[in-house]
C-alpha cells in the first residue's frame, strides 16, 4: 500500500498532457466466456504500457472496479502517442482484434473510453492526506500552498480560502 502523506498537495505538469479514460462493463453476467477474456487482455497491456513509459509516452495510471466492471484512469504525454498506441501497441491491438471477433456488437460486455485534452495549467487538483495519486502521481507533487491553495488559484485565477487551509506538517 502507499504511503499517505499529510497535508494539502496538488499536482503540475508542464505541458498539455491527455487523460484517457477507458473500462469495460459486463451486461451479461452469465457470459462469462464473454467477458473474462476482456479482463484477461488488461495485465498484459497495463504491464507492456509500465514496461516502456517513456517510449510510449505513458505517464501513469489507476484501476478501479465496479460492481459491473472495470474503468482505467490514464495520463498520456499527448494525444499522438496515446493513438500510436492504440494503432501499434502489440498486445492492445491483439485485444482489440480478440474482442471484435469474440464479442463484436452483441452486446454481452460493453467498452468505452473517453480522452480528454488538456492544455497547460488548464487543470485542477487537490490531493488531502493522501498517497501520491493520479495527477500527482503522473506528474509532480507539490504542496497546494500560495498560488495553488485554492482551484481558481491552481487555474490561473483570483479566490480567497473559503475555509483556512491548516498548514502542511513538516517533511517526515
Amino acid at each position: 500500500m502507499s504511503k499517505v502523506i499529510p497535508g494539502r498537495y496538488t499536482a503540475h505538469i508542464d505541458g498539455p498532457f491527455v487523460v484517457f479514460v477507458i473500462g469495460m462493463r459486463i451486461n451479461k453476467w452469465w457470459s462469462v466466456h464473454k467477458w473474462l477474456p476482456v479482463v484477461n487482455a488488461m495485465s498484459p497491456m497495463i504491464q507492456e504500457l509500465y514496461r516502456n513509459k517513456e517510449e510510449l509516452g505513458f505517464l501513469d495510471g489507476t484501476f478501479h472496479l465496479s460492481w459491473r466492471g472495470v474503468t482505467l484512469i490514464q495520463y498520456w504525454r499527448s494525444f499522438e502517442h496515446l493513438e500510436h498506441y492504440a494503432r501499434h501497441g502489440a498486445k492492445h491491438l491483439t485485444a482489440w482484434r480478440d474482442f471484435n471477433r469474440k464479442v463484436g456488437t452483441g452486446g454481452d460486455v460493453g467498452i468505452f473510453h473517453e480522452s480528454y485534452l488538456i492544455d497547460q495549467g488548464q487543470y485542477e487538483c487537490v490531493y488531502n492526506n493522501m498517497p501520491r495519486f493520479g495527477l500527482a502521481k503522473a506528474g509532480a507533487h507539490v504542496p497546494a500552498t500560495g498560488r495553488r491553495e485554492t482551484a481558481s488559484r491552481r487555474l490561473g485565477r483570483e479566490g480567497e480560502p473559503a475555509v483556512p487551509t491548516p498548514p502542511n506538517p513538516p517533511n517526515p
